[in-house]
């Protein structure tokens, strides 16, 4: 297996995180909340994009993201949450990519997290993208983005960070409810593509396992209302939509389309903590490009599981340049029976088809 290394500063910040986790809540931006008190968060994700494939025509990342930003920044938030995918696929992964939307994360006045998507490592072997090696990419991204254990965003919030060198994965907790990004990816998860490398998908899954298990135990140590998983790939549910995520047998959970499933496992220990929590689970991605909320997890016995909810964030559709760049607000209510409630935000400056009244 190819060993990924980030600074020695950064794996001791991340460690230091990972050993204060109590400062998760009390610091760096998260104010004191009332355990029964609401507030809203804000959700986004496969933007900005190129219009087009020219990676000098950034309609998005110079009108259409600066406009969402300052739709979320009149709305004071809690935080925020990118579920990754911070480029399109076929422009290169230069590092000023990377630069240009730490930037932008840091012109947002909350707390602002980030987990990375396909387009910004996985993806970056092909011809289009430069050719670069993937795993160099993360460990790019892991120092440009993750080098110490605070959000971005002008007032950061401290978090939780697994051990290195998986500093991406990140937890806290806000309001009564647990929250926590995993970097699951999208094109099979680095098992398919022009440079799939199952040895690195074979590590950061099992760890991406543990903080998945790690976190409903924090969940349930604190009590916790509910719990909200951020990560950027759609794995697929059933076997209803080829046209936009892998299809899969919903009893099973095994990937039945052909393509390497690097899902499966994660899945199912998503099901089983799911089940074992009982309370509201929400699952927010992006990759499909599509905006929905649904409750599209079964059981092995073929039933719906009632507490969950998967939230896929609105996504580029370069043809029609800002025309998809919208946000979801979130209003979390830990006194409510579902916890989360959900209101689609599109930006009046970015509507294209029916512009604003």
């Amino acid at each position: 297996m190819r060993r990924l290394t980030i600074p020695i500063a950064a794996a001791l910040l991340a460690a230091a995180a990972t050993a204060t986790a109590g400062l998760a809540t009390s610091g760096h931006g998260f104010h004191a909340q009332h355990r029964s008190s609401s507030y809203a968060i804000g959700l986004w994700g496969d933007l900005p994009y190129a219009n087009g494939n020219s990676d000098t025509t950034y309609v998005q990342k110079t009108t259409g993201v600066p406009n969402l930003i300052a739709d979320m920044n009149r709305q004071k938030l809690a935080f925020s949450a990118h579920d990754g995918d911070l480029k399109d696929g076929s422009s290169t992964c230069s590092d000023d990519k990377y630069y240009d939307f730490k930037a932008s994360l840091n012109t947002l006045d909350a707390p602002a997290i980030y987990t990375p998507g396909d387009n910004d490592w996985t993806d970056c072997d092909r011809a289009s993208a430069g050719g670069y090696n993937a795993n160099e990419r993360l460990a790019f991204e892991r120092k440009v983005f993750f080098s110490t254990p605070d959000s971005l965003g002008q007032h950061p919030a401290r978090l939780e960070v697994q051990h290195a060198p998986y500093v991406e994965n990140r937890r806290w907790s806000y309001g009564h409810v647990t929250y926590a990004t995993v970097n699951v990816q999208g094109s099979c998860n680095n098992l398919c593509g022009d440079a799939p490398d199952p040895s690195e998908y074979a590590a950061r899954n099992a760890a991406d396992i543990d903080w998945l298990h790690g976190t409903f135990d924090e969940a349930r140590k604190q009590h916790s209302a509910a719990v909200m998983i951020i990560w950027q790939a759609d794995p697929g549910w059933d076997a209803s939509d080829g046209t936009r995520a892998p299809v899969r047998d919903p009893k099973t959970l095994s990937e039945s389309d052909g393509e390497p499933d690097g899902y499966q496992p994660i899945l199912s220990a998503l099901r089983d903590e799911t089940i074992a929590f009982r309370k509201p689970v929400d699952l927010v991605h992006g990759d499909s490009h599509y905006f929905r909320i649904d409750k599209p997890f079964l059981d092995a016995k073929g039933q719906r599981l009632e507490n969950f909810t998967r939230v896929e964030t609105f996504g580029d559709h370069q043809e029609n340049g800002d025309n998809d760049v919208h946000w979801l607000k979130v209003t979390v209510d830990p006194s409510s029976r579902e916890v989360f409630s959900y209101q689609p935000q599109m930006v009046p400056a970015n509507r294209t088809a029916v512009p604003a009244p």
